[in-house]
């Protein structure tokens, strides 16, 4: 029985453990890429089966900020203007 138990068990964790990893390195990502420290040490410390790096994508993340292709044509613009 023990083995049976530990083989069902795996069949969860791994997938689980999977699931996590993606969304906390996408989490990571992105709160790096805005220097939101705090969320980025709360995001590496915390293991919570991507519930929090799916929080913080579509709830916390600085959507605001922006890309440097944009910054750049957005400079072109102010030059001709």
């Amino acid at each position: 029985m023990p083995l049976e138990y530990s083989a069902q068990a795996l069949a969860w964790l791994i997938p689980l453990i999977i699931w996590d990893l993606i969304w906390k390195c996408i989490a990571l990502w992105k709160a790096g890429r805005n220097d939101q420290v705090v969320w980025f040490v709360v995001l590496f410390i915390l293991s919570t089966a991507g519930i929090l790096p799916i929080i913080y994508i579509f709830f916390f993340q600085d959507k605001k900020k922006k890309s440097f292709k944009n910054q750049k044509a957005l400079k072109a613009v102010k030059k001709i203007s």
